[in-house]
C-alpha cells in the first residue's frame, strides 16, 4: 500500500529530528572527546613548557643583564650582544666553528659512504662487521676523547702515533701534534669524525639496500660502469638519507662540547675554541652568565634554519 503525503511529511520530519540530534550530540562529543584529550596532553604540555619554553625564556632574559655570580642581575640591554659582536675571540670561535663542523660533516659523509659501500657487498662476515663498525657509535663520547687525546699525545712511550714513527724510524723526535692550532684542530676533527661516521655509514647503507635491484640491472644493461652505477643510481637514490643525515649531524656537531672540550679546553690558546665551549667558558670559568648566554643564543638562527629546512625538506618528500 502507497503511503499518502503526510505519512511522506511525517518521514521528513523523523529525519529532520535526527539530523537535529546528531547535530546536538555532535558538539558534546567533540568536547568530551576535547577534554579527555587535553588531560592526556597536560603531562606533555608540562614537560615542554618547563624543559624548553621557560629555560628558553630565562635564557633570552639573561642575555639582557649582566648578571654576574653572587650578585643580582641588572638590566642592560642589547649591551651584551653589542660587546659580542665587537669580540675578536667571538670571531675567532665562529670561524673555529665553522672549520670544526664543515670538516667533520666532509669526512663523516665520504667515510660514511665506503663503509657503506663495502658492508652492501655479498662476502663472508660482514655481518660480523656491520656490527663492529658501530663500536665508536655506542662508545661514550668522553671515553673517546680521552682515548684520541692519548693517541695524538707528544710524550714518547705514551702517545700512540709518536710511539710507532718513533719506533719505526720515521722519526727521532716526538712531533707536539695538539700544541699547534692546525694539530689541534685536526685532532679534534679527527676524534668528532671517528665518533659519528658509523651513524653515516649504517644510514646510507639501509639506503642502499632500499634502491631497486632493477635499476642496476638496466643501468648494466646501457653499458654503465661501476662509477657511472654509482654516480647515476646509487647517490641518487642517496639522496634524501643524505640531506637528513648531514643536517642532523650538522646540528649535533656545531654544538659538540665533550670531545673539544675534553681534548683541548679549546686551546692552544683559542685556536679550538667553539661556541659551545666558549660559551662555557664565560659563564662558569669567567662567572659572566648574562654574556655567556648570549654567546649561545648567536647559535639559535643557525639551528632554526636547519630544523626548518629539513622539515621543508621531509614534508615536501611526503607530499
Amino acid at each position: 500500500m502507497v503511503g499518502g503525503p503526510g505519512d511522506r511529511v511525517g518521514g521528513q520530519e523523523d529525519q529532520g529530528d535526527l539530523l537535529h540530534a546528531r547535530r546536538v550530540r555532535l558538539p558534546r562529543a567533540l568536547r568530551r572527546d576535547t577534554g579527555a584529550a587535553f588531560v592526556f596532553l597536560l603531562p606533555l604540555l608540562v614537560l615542554v613548557i618547563g624543559l624548553i619554553a621557560y629555560p628558553f625564556a630565562r635564557a633570552i632574559w639573561l642575555s639582557l643583564t649582566d648578571k654576574l655570580v653572587g650578585y643580582p642581575e641588572r638590566f642592560v640591554g642589547l649591551r651584551n650582544y653589542a660587546y659580542v659582536l665587537d669580540d675578536d675571540t667571538f670571531h675567532e670561535v665562529v670561524k673555529n666553528t665553522l672549520v670544526f663542523t664543515v670538516g667533520s660533516l666532509v669526512l663523516k659523509v665520504l667515510t660514511g659512504l665506503a663503509m657503506a659501500l663495502v658492508l652492501n657487498g655479498v662476502w663472508r662476515g660482514r655481518n660480523f662487521f656491520r656490527g663492529l663498525f658501530l663500536l665508536p657509535w655506542i662508545t661514550s663520547t668522553v671515553v673517546i676523547a680521552l682515548t684520541w687525546r692519548w693517541m695524538f699525545d707528544a710524550f714518547p712511550g705514551r702517545g700512540f702515533f709518536n710511539s710507532v714513527l718513533i719506533d719505526t724510524g720515521l722519526i727521532s723526535h716526538p712531533i707536539a701534534f695538539m700544541a699547534t692550532p692546525a694539530g689541534a684542530m685536526g685532532a679534534v676533527i679527527v676524534a668528532n669524525w671517528w665518533r659519528a661516521f658509523p651513524f653515516f655509514g649504517v644510514s646510507y647503507l639501509a639506503g642502499m639496500q632500499a634502491i631497486p635491484r632493477e635499476l642496476y640491472d638496466a643501468a648494466s644493461v646501457d653499458g654503465a660502469g661501476a662509477w657511472h652505477r654509482f654516480r647515476h643510481v646509487t647517490l641518487p637514490g642517496l639522496r634524501h638519507v643524505m640531506i637528513v643525515t648531514i643536517v642532523l649531524s650538522f646540528i649535533l656537531t656545531i654544538n659538540d662540547f665533550n670531545i673539544v672540550y675534553v681534548m683541548t679546553r679549546g686551546g692552544p690558546g683559542t685556536a679550538t675554541q667553539v661556541f659551545a665551549t666558549y660559551s662555557y667558558e664565560v659563564a662558569f670559568n669567567q662567572l659572566r652568565w648574562g654574556r655567556g648566554v648570549t654567546i649561545s643564543i648567536f647559535l639559535v638562527p643557525v639551528l632554526i634554519v636547519a630544523i626548518a629546512l629539513i622539515s621543508r625538506y621531509l614534508l615536501k618528500d611526503r607530499e
